[in-house]
């Protein structure tokens, strides 16, 4: 699909698997404006909060509220449309703002939502 309906795709899918959507930001569009570069390829982001997963997460641990809300990105490499993500809850886990017991219930959730998400690309 085009550039433009894979973002609106993204959005779309994680507002109807009960994601908010926070914001679209075109950094491309920053970097032409802020550095003066005109050939970068594009990139979006697109910032969104699963409240029920950020309410887990906060349950865990307060810090876990450092890593929101979640990203997924959209961009151009080598004529191909890329969509990306990546759990904030397992990082939470990682980096030690949570502890494993209390994060498992939240990553388990999150990768619930999440994957039946990606399955409807």
């Amino acid at each position: 699909m085009s550039f433009e309906n894979a973002v609106e795709h993204v959005k779309t899918i994680c507002e109807e698997e009960g994601f908010s959507i926070l914001l679209v930001k075109s950094i491309d569009e920053i970097f032409k404006k802020k550095l003066g570069i005109m050939d970068h390829p594009r990139y979006t982001t697109i910032l969104a909060c699963g409240p029920k997963l950020a309410k887990m997460g906060l349950e865990a641990s307060f810090n876990v509220g450092l890593l929101f809300p979640c990203s997924f990105v959209v961009y151009e490499l080598d004529d191909k449309i890329i969509v990306s993500h990546v759990s904030i809850m397992k990082i939470a886990k990682e980096v030690g703002l949570a502890s494993p017991k209390a994060m498992q219930p939240v990553i388990e959730e999150t990768r619930k939502m999440v994957h039946k998400a990606w399955e409807r690309f």
